[in-house]
């Protein structure tokens, strides 16, 4: 190994790029020296020569020894912290976000350590003339035990366009997911688990995957109900002027959402009710005091949507790198001038995120005030669109040229690469955390609870370099005591839990980590199997994680009881050459229900089973009762059961990756209206299993 390769890998390490990791089978792999170039010059760290790695090492110092306080200091409530290398100042005090003074002394000469306040939250520390904000975090985040106290909760998780109601026009919206909410929680549910509600593309409706969204700072505004401006009456008036009466009942009564047509659909009506209230002089106030309020990021949101509107309809399709040149820069001239001649075009979109986020606000009242202790918990998306408005919003907190993924894996052989960018770990604290902070804030503004997709992200991540294949990646590290600090921080000051999504390969101190600091991992029913392959009993399952039958990737109850899940992936080319899995199915249905049994859950679901002569796989009533009952069983902390397992449903919401032509992935619609959801007799055999096994010591 040449001495420059011996540099290269040490600036790898220095910048927390991985050059050695596990596999999914603990077997030893070592990053090869062309992606560790890449990836370096991805994160601004050039390194092709000597000289190269010369100016990128001396930049790392600078970043971590520099004399200058960063914008955010993070620390642990009540503990001492210390400051930056080469402050030097004497004299110090600290004050709370009111202004109040909180502490106050001089620094002994030589002395670079302080005491952070013992209450939680956020403060101003100011160094002789320097001032920054210091975070003091509790031990942990806000818990289920700080909302329920002794009692065991359980609730329902949904895909929130596949809810149904009258009039919806072929996609669910926040007034279905208000009537959701009312209906679980008639059920003793006290949580309603969400898909991601991220803003997509206006200009692209094709785009529909909740989690690969164009923002994770604002929401979708396809989920907003256009009654909501003017009531009824505004709404059959525009529906009428543009004839859309027609096109709005066949939209609601497929099976499958059109996302394109009813996305068009839906959009004409938002327009034409912006248009309609702007003679409304209540409605143009609250909006102007919407966007004071909502400041520069909701201006650069609209601005973008409306760019990249404009851009597609003059025949340039894809994210903003493809538009000229001179809209690359949120705050150049070019952008500005557009603003000023669209200002209308403009005060639309934020139109729209001001009505989304009533929806959503009001759905998050009515879940509290239906009797749930938590009410909505949302999903944070792992990452945004490289061409989206995030990306182009705060060009300086994200990463460029590289893609989030996955390596090869026991699933994935090939590994992944799912096209996302994410937050820059340099960037992250250049920027004082702030859009990580803006992004949690977004995420728990309406909501009793997070899920945050792929948690293992605040750790590290598989990024990919462009061009490159999904094997050719690296693990980068990320901050993740400080991630995890400031996420207890903004849990406790929302009263929200957080849920990591920890499924997978994980490293094996991972979710013992997390757990340390309040935050709740995943087990699904699939997964929670010994050695033999036999299903681990509900009383053995974590108790410092969530439990759940099934998620919106993998198989429902009733899907993988039939065997619906073996028949689409030998449909769509998934299923594994020389496997014969309907045999290993029918194995498995007999250990699963020997499980189901053992806990009793069976014989709950009705009857006097016999452990040795399951039902028949077309016979999946009993098997969803029971499973349901099973999971509930668990020690776990909460208990979240899909709607699709709720309704012994055969299909499961999305099957990772085939394209749409393959699988109808985030399309389907469930088969009741929101408000009777759960008053058919499957759906209340299934939550009274569950809420009988919760209220069971």
């Amino acid at each position: 190994m040449s001495g420059y390769d011996i540099r290269l890998i040490e600036l790898a390490g220095r910048a927390g790029v991985d050059v050695h990791w596990l596999d999914a089978s603990d077997r030893p792999q070592e990053v090869r020296l062309p992606t560790l170039r890449a990836v370096l010059a991805a994160l601004g760290l050039p390194c092709d020569s000597d000289g190269d790695l010369d100016e990128s090492f001396e930049r790392l110092r600078r970043e971590r020894e520099g004399t200058a306080l960063p914008r955010l200091l993070v620390a642990d409530a009540g503990s001492s912290f210390v400051l930056p290398p080469d402050a030097r100042a004497r004299h110090y005090r600290i004050e709370d976000e009111h202004g109040a003074l909180v502490q106050e002394g001089t620094l002994p000469a030589g002395e670079r350590s302080l005491r952070s306040p013992q209450a939680p939250g956020y403060y101003r520390l100011l160094l002789d003339e320097a001032e920054c904000t210091l975070a003091a975090a509790p031990p942990r985040a806000f818990g289920i035990g700080d909302v329920t106290g002794a009692r065991r909760p359980w609730g329902v998780a949904v895909q929130l366009a596949s809810l149904r109601r009258p009039g919806d026009g072929g996609i669910g919206d926040f007034t279905a997911l208000e009537q959701c909410a009312r209906a679980a929680a008639a059920r003793g549910a006290d949580a309603l688990a969400i898909s991601p509600v991220h803003a997509l593309f206006a200009a692209a409706p094709e785009r529909y995957s909740p989690y690969a969204p164009s923002s994770r700072l604002f929401l979708n505004p396809l989920y907003a109900d256009p009654a909501r401006v003017g009531g009824g009456a505004a709404l059959r008036t525009v529906t009428d002027a543009h004839n859309l009466r027609q096109e709005l009942a066949e939209l609601e009564w497929l099976d499958l959402i059109d996302w394109p047509r009813a996305a068009r659909t839906r959009m004409t009506l938002l327009r034409a009710l912006f248009d309609w209230s702007s003679a409304d002089s209540k409605l143009t106030q609250e909006l102007y005091a919407f966007r004071q309020a909502q400041g520069e990021a909701l201006e650069r949101h609209a601005r973008f949507e409306a760019l990249q509107v404009h851009f597609r309809a003059n025949g340039t399709p894809g994210g903003w790198q493809a538009w000229p040149t001179e809209y690359h820069d949120p705050a150049s001239p070019a952008v500005a001038t557009f603003e000023r001649e669209h200002s209308r075009d403009v005060a639309f979109h934020a139109f729209l995120q001001w009505l989304a986020m009533r929806g959503l606000a009001d759905a998050q009242r009515t879940a509290r005030e239906s009797g749930m202790a938590i009410g909505l918990v949302s999903d944070l998306a792992v990452g945004t669109d490289a061409g989206g408005s995030q990306a182009w919003s705060h060009q300086g907190e994200m990463l460029h040229g590289l893609s989030v993924g996955a390596p090869p894996d026991l699933l994935n052989r090939n590994g992944q690469d799912w096209g996302l960018t994410t937050f820059s770990p340099i960037g992250l604290r250049r920027g004082g955390y702030a859009g990580y902070l803006g992004m949690l804030r977004a995420a728990l503004a309406h909501a009793g609870g997070v899920r945050i997709d792929h948690v293992l992200g605040l750790k590290r991540l598989w990024l990919v370099p462009n061009g490159a294949g999904a094997t050719e990646g690296a693990y980068v590290r990320y901050p993740l005591d400080d991630l995890l600090r400031l996420l207890a921080i903004e849990s406790h000051r929302c009263r929200a839990v957080v849920i990591g999504e920890d499924l997978g390969t994980v490293p094996a101190d991972f979710r013992q980590r997390i757990a340390g600091t309040g935050v709740l991992g995943i087990r699904v029913l699939w997964f929670e199997r010994a050695a033999d392959r036999g299903f681990i009993a509900p009383v053995h399952w974590s108790p410092e994680a969530m439990a759940t039958t099934s998620t919106h990737d993998v198989p429902t109850v009733a899907g993988w009881w039939s065997g619906r899940d073996i028949e689409w992936r030998a449909r769509t080319g998934l299923a594994e050459p020389g496997v014969d899995e309907t045999a290993e199915r029918e194995v498995d249905r007999g250990r699963l229900w020997r499980a189901l049994c053992a806990s009793g859950a069976a014989r709950d679901a009705g009857g006097l089973p016999d452990e040795n002569r399951p039902p028949t796989p077309e016979d999946v009533l009993p098997v969803a009762i029971a499973a349901a009952g099973h999971v509930a069983r668990a020690p776990a902390p909460l208990v979240l059961i899909p709607a699709e397992d709720l309704l012994a449903l055969p299909e499961q919401p999305n099957l990772p990756g085939p394209t749409d032509a393959l699988h109808p992935n985030w399309r389907r619609r469930l088969p009741e209206s929101a408000a009777t959801l759960f008053d058919g007799p499957v759906a209340q055999a299934c939550c009274n299993a569950v809420a009988a096994a919760r209220t069971t010591p």
